[in-house]
C-alpha cells in the first residue's frame, strides 16, 4: 500500500470559502486523496481576517464544487454541535458529495474560541465525545423504519427516526487524542482511523503499537484501522525555496525540519518513508499558506512519485 497523502488546512487563520475551494479543487486535480479542514472559530495568532468559516457549511459547498476528492474534518469538536444535529449534517453532506465524507471528532481544546462565541466549554469533555460517537454511529446504523433511543449522562434521544441516512454504507470515523487508555479504547470501538496530531516524531511508532494493542483487546486486527498522522508541511525544490516557504508561514527552518514534513524534496521523502516504517499509512499535510498552490504541485510532482 502506497503512503496516502492528504491536504489539511486551517481556515480559521484567515480564508474565505473561495480560498478553500481553490485548494480543494487543486487537491483534486493533483490526485491527492482528500481535502480536510480544521473545525475552529478563532484564529490562533494573527487577526484571522476575513473571519472564520463553519466547517460543515464549507464542506457542503465543496461537496457540490468538487467531484472525486474525499472531504472531512480534522477534527470537529464535540462541544460545537449536538450529536443528533451533527449526524444529520454529516449524512446530508455525504449525500451532497455522492458518498465522499469522513468525520473526524474530538473533545475540543481551544477554550478561547468557546468564550468568543458563547459556546459552553465544560472542564470534562471526554464523556461528551464518547456519547456523541455512540449516538452518531447509532443513528446512521439504525435500519430505515426502526427507531433509535439513547439515555446517557449528557444526551437523551427518544424514538428518533434516525434519518437521513448517509450515501456510504459506513461513513469513516476518525478518532484522535493522546490519552493512554480511554482514547485508544474509544478509537478501537468506533474508529476507522486513528490520527496522531502534531506528535513528536520519535513518539509516533510507539503510539501506533498502543493503538494496535487496543484493537487486539476488542478482537480487531491491525489491518482494520488506518493509522495516520498530521504534520505541518513546507517543501522546497531547493534550500532557498524551502526557506521562503518557511518564512511565509512564520516558522524557522530548523524547527520545521524537526517537527514537520519539511525541507528539500529528498529530505521530505526520507521523512515520509520513515513514518511509513513506523506503521503510518496516511499523512495529513498541514498547508498553512493557502495561496501557494505551487506548493501542492511540487509535492504531487516531486515527492509523491518517490513513495511506495
Amino acid at each position: 500500500m502506497t503512503l496516502d497523502l492528504r491536504i489539511f488546512t486551517e481556515p480559521q487563520q484567515g480564508a474565505t470559502y473561495d480560498d478553500q475551494l481553490a485548494v480543494a479543487q487543486t487537491t483534486e486535480q493533483l490526485g491527492f486523496s482528500a481535502f480536510f479542514r480544521s473545525d475552529h472559530y478563532l484564529a490562533m495568532g494573527g487577526d484571522g481576517l476575513p473571519g472564520p468559516t463553519d466547517a460543515w457549511t464549507t464542506l457542503a459547498g465543496l461537496a457540490r464544487d468538487t467531484s472525486t476528492v474525499r472531504l472531512g474534518t480534522l477534527v470537529s469538536s464535540a462541544t460545537f454541535r449536538h450529536p443528533g444535529v451533527l449526524a444529520i449534517q454529516v449524512a446530508q453532506v455525504d449525500q451532497m458529495s455522492g458518498g465522499r465524507v469522513e468525520l473526524g471528532l474530538g473533545t475540543g481544546w481551544y477554550q478561547a474560541e468557546h468564550s468568543a462565541y458563547g459556546i459552553p466549554f465544560p472542564d470534562k469533555r471526554f464523556g461528551l465525545l464518547e456519547e456523541q460517537l455512540a449516538i452518531i454511529t447509532g443513528l446512521w446504523e439504525t435500519p430505515v423504519g426502526e427507531k433509535f433511543s439513547f439515555a446517557g449522562e449528557h444526551y437523551q434521544l427518544t424514538d428518533s427516526p434516525a434519518l437521513p441516512k448517509p450515501t456510504q454504507p459506513k461513513i469513516p470515523v476518525l478518532v484522535g487524542g493522546g490519552g493512554p487508555r480511554r482514547t485508544p479504547a474509544l478509537a478501537a470501538r468506533y474508529g476507522a482511523e486513528y490520527n496522531q496530531a502534531f506528535p513528536e516524531i520519535d513518539t509516533i511508532g510507539a503510539r501506533v503499537k498502543v493503538i494496535e494493542k487496543a484493537l487486539s483487546d476488542v478482537g480487531r486486527g491491525p489491518e482494520s484501522m488506518v493509522q495516520s498522522v498530521a504534520l505541518v508541511a513546507a517543501v522546497g525544490q531547493d534550500e532557498a525555496e524551502f526557506t521562503r516557504r518557511a518564512a511565509a508561514i512564520g516558522r524557522e527552518p530548523g524547527e520545521l525540519r524537526e517537527h514537520g514534513i519539511a525541507g528539500t524534496v529528498g529530505e521530505v521523502v526520507d521523512r515520509l518513508k520513515a513514518l511509513e516504517a513506523d506503521g503510518i499509512q496516511r499523512v495529513y499535510l498541514q498547508i498553512l499558506d493557502l495561496a501557494d498552490l505551487d506548493h501542492l504541485d511540487l509535492i504531487a510532482r516531486e515527492v509523491r512519485p518517490q513513495l511506495g
